[in-house]
């Protein structure tokens, strides 16, 4: 489980594909400093499970198909700056809200708009997930826990073929320390919904009122 609240703006050191996944080796002084094989960190807002750590100032992570084929992961390349987050600590303030790693689609950034205090940045949504996204609410943008600012529908699709998006507003902090500050028009993003949403749904499809199996109503007593 992570916050959303990126500790530190890492690089991709090599990458290494393999026969139906490929091995990223990352630097990030920090998130390395005290991980250990098993660990898990959020790369651009995916969850990633620490395989090695090398020279004490990066680490290796073996990606499956499926997230290369769901997140934008697949198209890191050496060089490339990465948002890391260590998993969060029990005993820790959650600053942003609570994130899994998950990611449930990518969009597109499709607009930005400078402001003299933040910018405004344009992403596309995908249909399989707009309905979780709300005004106001929170969203994970490559593993930054941002609000939802606008929500809007173009009349004609952007170019991944949706046509919903909404917008963020990054503030300076934002924008110089996380990859969202240089993020071009036309790059691609992991996104991850508030997964309360997604749990409210399937119980609405499943019956909120259903008996669980094995379970009793413990009979009313009359004070």
């Amino acid at each position: 489980m992570f916050t959303g609240i990126v500790e530190e703006l890492g690089e991709v050191v090599a990458t290494e594909a393999l026969t139906d996944a490929a091995r990223l080796t990352i630097r990030g002084k920090l998130v390395t400093s005290d991980a250990g094989h098993g660990d898990s960190i959020a790369v651009n807002g995916v969850c990633l499970t620490v395989v090695d750590v090398v020279d004490g100032d990066s680490f290796t992570v073996d990606v499956m198909d499926e997230t290369l084929k769901r997140s934008s992961i697949g198209g890191l390349a050496p060089g490339s700056p990465v948002n890391l987050e260590r998993a969060a600590a029990l005993n820790s303030r959650l600053g942003g809200h609570l994130v899994q790693g998950h990611v449930d689609g990518t969009g597109t950034v499709l607009r930005r708009t400078p402001s003299e205090n933040w910018e405004i940045v344009r992403i596309s949504l995908p249909d399989a997930i707009a309905r979780y996204v709300v005004e106001k609410g929170s969203i994970t943008v490559d593993g930054v826990s941002l609000t939802v600012s606008a929500l809007g529908i173009d009349d004609e699709p952007n170019a991944d073929g949706s046509r919903d998006w909404f917008e963020v507003s990054l503030i300076p902090t934002t924008l110089a320390l996380t990859v969202l500050g240089t993020a071009p028009v036309g790059a691609t993003v992991n996104l991850e919904v508030d997964v309360i949403a997604k749990y409210v749904e399937r119980l609405a499809q499943r019956g909120c009122g259903q008996t669980v199996p094995g379970l009793t109503e413990r009979p009313r007593t009359t004070p």
